[in-house]
Formats: structure tokens, sequence, C-alpha cells
């Protein structure tokens, strides 16, 4: 049986559950309480020393960061389509966990933690700055394709959808990034998507 730690407001969380839907993975759901410091007890940092979700458990082997969780269940239960092979169709989804790990935690994600988790050590212009970089990059990007890479879904658009998808939990707007709200509601109407807070299932 598959476990994932983690918690309902975290983004990282989120697009791990998501990938196990959409791969029809059953799974236990085991809250880490991130409010209350969960993530900082012996019992969770002996799973993650790190002290962060999500932490993903598969026949008693342990696997930690979201990007890393992604690339295991692409390759152990998924198929070519969300992880390939080959060298370099395999760089260019590569590339975009790296972007999410990048520049979109220090846009968007920083963003949505200063506001949400009154997180004020995050320097917020700087936030803004970053995701408007992001987001104008990811816009144009997006221009004439329908997914990040490859032309169809793969674990790069599932790793960079949650922290762009909830940029206005950090009072940042999508308005004038089209092709990124055209690109989320691709994401919310593939078969096995689950909602989160902030990020609704497509009603169309």
């Amino acid at each position: 049986m598959i476990k994932l730690y983690g918690h309902e407001l975290s983004g990282n969380s989120y697009k791990v559950k998501l990938m196990l839907s959409l791969l029809k993975l059953e799974y236990e759901w085991i809250k880490v309480d991130l409010l209350k410091g969960e993530h900082k007890s012996a019992e969770f940092l002996a799973l993650n020393p790190f002290g962060q979700v999500p932490v993903l458990v598969d026949h008693e082997v342990v696997f930690q960061d979201a990007q890393a969780i992604l690339v295991y269940l692409a390759r152990r239960y998924g198929s070519e389509q969300w992880l390939p092979d080959d060298p370099e169709p395999l760089s260019r989804v590569v590339r975009w966990l790296s972007t999410t790990a990048g520049e979109i935690r220090q846009g968007t994600e920083s963003a949505r933690r200063y506001y949400l988790l009154n997180a004020t050590s995050i320097n917020l212009e700087q936030a803004n700055q970053k995701a408007e970089f992001i987001l104008t990059q990811l816009n144009q990007h997006l221009t004439k394709r329908e997914w990040l890479e490859l032309g169809c879904p793969t674990i790069a658009d599932i790793a960079a959808f949650p922290y762009i998808a909830l940029a206005p939990d950090g009072k940042i707007s999508l308005d004038n990034y089209p092709h990124v709200v055209a690109w989320i509601e691709r994401i919310k109407k593939l078969p096995g998507f689950v909602a989160l807070p902030g990020v609704e299932a497509s009603t169309i």
C-alpha cells in the first residue's frame, strides 16, 4: 500500500496527490499538520530529515521531495508519456522540474506563502518580480502549444501546475496570461483530476 504524508494546503503534497489520481493508484493519505509543527517531530524527521512534505512510502521504501516522487511514480507506474526514456525529450521534461524548484518556487509559491502562512521573512517585492518573470515566460512558451513539452501532459505539467494555478493566493492575478490560464483549464480536464483548496475541478 502506498502512503502519502502531506498537508492539504501544500501545493507540493497536492501535485503528488494529482499524479497518484491520474495514474489511478490507491493510497493512504496521512496528514502532517504543518501549523502544529508535526513536520519537525522526531517521528516525521525519521522519514524526512529535511522536515518537509510530501513524503511517499511504497513497499517500505521512502521517497522525499515532490519532484523526485513524480519521477518515481512516472517511471514505476506510468508510461513513456509521463517521463520519456529518450535523452532529448527527457531533458526537456527535467528542465521544468528545475524551473518548478527554482523560478516558480521563488515567485508564485513564495508570494502565496507570504500571505497564506504569514511568512514575513519572504521578500514580497522580489517574489512578485520573480512571479511576473516566470508567468511571462510560461505565457510565451504556451503561445503555440497545449502542454509544456512533447505535445502531451508529462510530469513537467504536473510539477509546475499547483503553484501557478494558486498564484491568486499570493495576490498575483493571472488575467494578463491567457495562455497560462488555458493551460490550467486543460489540466483541470484531465481524466482523474482532483481539486485542491483554491483550484476547483473544471465544470465545463
